[in-house]
């Protein structure tokens, strides 16, 4: 009796074992299922997202046109200033950008632009030489907008020479004195003479000597001397 009860006990052991691993089988698969449904889920929910972020981009347009940065004028340079021979313009027509150029004044004073050919540019200034341009451009674009702005001022220079630090060219800018152009030039070596400084200049075809005592005029002795420069002026330190 006591081996039959043994036997029974076992049976019903394997069979309990068999019940538990059955009910593991089946929450393992139940869980992958969920794991995969939700995986599914999330890529369905990424694709939707990167498609609703394609579908309200809003591509630009081939054919849209966006203004060119405007050039800048060198500082000084207002709309009073005569342009010269040896200045870089900077001629901007609106939507035209084959014959929107940066041209230089030639020394006989005329710029040379596509469809309009050689034009006077010496002894104009900016605006009375955007509306000659807008007046020829007329010819063969339709209701042109012309801009001009002058880029380089390489007519307006003065000179600096002797005992100096940094001799060499510089731009004249408006009011400019004796006394600047000398602090461009860095200040004077240990030989300088700084009593003797004088400026050349060309008046009507003759040289000038221009005396420049930098002891007296920085002491307010001789505030005369600091006179302003003009284009061509020589600054000489013996």
């Amino acid at each position: 009796m006591s081996r039959w009860m043994k036997l029974a006990g076992v049976a019903l052991l394997s069979a309990s074992t068999l019940a538990v691993a059955s009910q593991f089988q089946a929450a393992s698969r139940q869980d992958r299922q969920q794991s995969g449904s939700s995986q599914q889920q999330a890529g369905n929910s990424q694709s939707q997202s990167s498609s609703q972020s394609a579908s309200g981009a809003q591509p630009q347009s081939a054919g849209s046109e966006q203004a060119p940065a405007p050039a800048v004028s060198p500082p000084g340079v207002g709309a009073t200033y005569i342009i010269q021979p040896g200045d870089v313009l900077e001629v901007q027509v609106w939507k035209e950008t084959e014959v929107s150029k940066q041209v230089p004044v030639r020394p006989d004073g005329k710029i040379s632009l596509p469809l309009i050919n050689d034009v006077q540019a010496a002894g104009l200034t900016a605006v009375q030489l955007t509306a000659d341009l807008t007046e020829k451009f007329k010819k063969f674009i339709s209701e042109p907008q012309v801009t001009v702005i002058v880029t380089q001022v390489n007519s307006q220079r003065i000179y600096v020479m002797g005992e100096v630090l940094r001799g060499g060219t510089y731009p004249l800018l408006p009011g400019m004195t004796v006394l600047q152009g000398l602090s461009d030039a860095g200040g004077f070596t240990p030989f300088a003479n700084p009593k003797k400084i004088y400026v050349l200049r060309d008046q009507g075809g003759k040289q000038t000597k221009l005396p420049f005592n930098y002891s007296a005029v920085v002491k307010g002795k001789a505030p005369e001397q600091n006179v302003p420069l003009v284009a061509g002026d020589t600054i000489v330190v013996p």
